[in-house]
């Protein structure tokens, strides 16, 4: 079995926000919502400012509470390790948006059902990169198999600072921050 999951180089991200454009185009997401998204957390106070860049999108969790408070079974665990959403079962109840502790869901305006991040797993399949790893000009986002020890997130994984966000939440996230220096404020 496969278990994709996602990093983010705190260090090389620069905040400019291709992965979010190339999201929204790949995904052709509505106007108005996003699969991911990039903000800036600050800490300090003049003249001893620091700023660090966080990402919120799913993090495809082990142990998704998305998964279990589903009550048509629209949201489940692919084989591939990824939580993923059966739209045609999707009634739009927002149990999932509840349940996620990282706020990664919204409910697609044009479908009325509840959507979010896929790991962009139909360009996986093909071969490809999910389109936020793509198109990172710093090459900030790393994306692979966690059972395969020569995958390029495996090796990230080994050769700097590992977290992952809200580790208290017990939902074993495969998406993790890479150089994390200051203390989380949001997911």
């Amino acid at each position: 079995m496969t278990r994709y999951a996602l990093a983010v180089d705190l260090k090389k991200c620069v905040g400019c926000k291709a992965c979010v454009v190339a999201c929204k185009a790949e995904n052709e997401v509505p106007d108005g919502v996003f699969r991911l998204t990039t903000y800036e957390v600050e800490k300090g106070s003049f003249p001893e400012v620091d700023t660090e860049l966080r990402h919120d999108q799913c993090r495809h969790c082990e142990t998704a509470p998305c998964v279990s408070v589903c009550p048509t079974k629209a949201s489940y665990t692919d084989d591939e390790g990824l939580v993923r959403i059966d739209y045609s079962k999707c009634i739009g109840c927002k149990a999932c948006m509840v349940a996620c502790p990282y706020d990664a869901r919204f409910i697609n305006p044009e479908g009325g059902y509840a959507d979010k991040c896929t790991y962009c797993i139909h360009r996986v399949k093909e071969g490809k990169e999910p389109a936020c790893v793509n198109t990172c000009p710093t090459g900030a986002r790393v994306f692979g198999d966690l059972d395969n020890p020569d995958s390029e997130i495996r090796k990230s994984m080994r050769n700097n600072r590992v977290s992952a966000p809200k580790e208290e939440a017990g939902t074993n996230p495969k998406f993790y921050y890479l150089n994390k220096e200051l203390e989380e404020v949001r997911a």
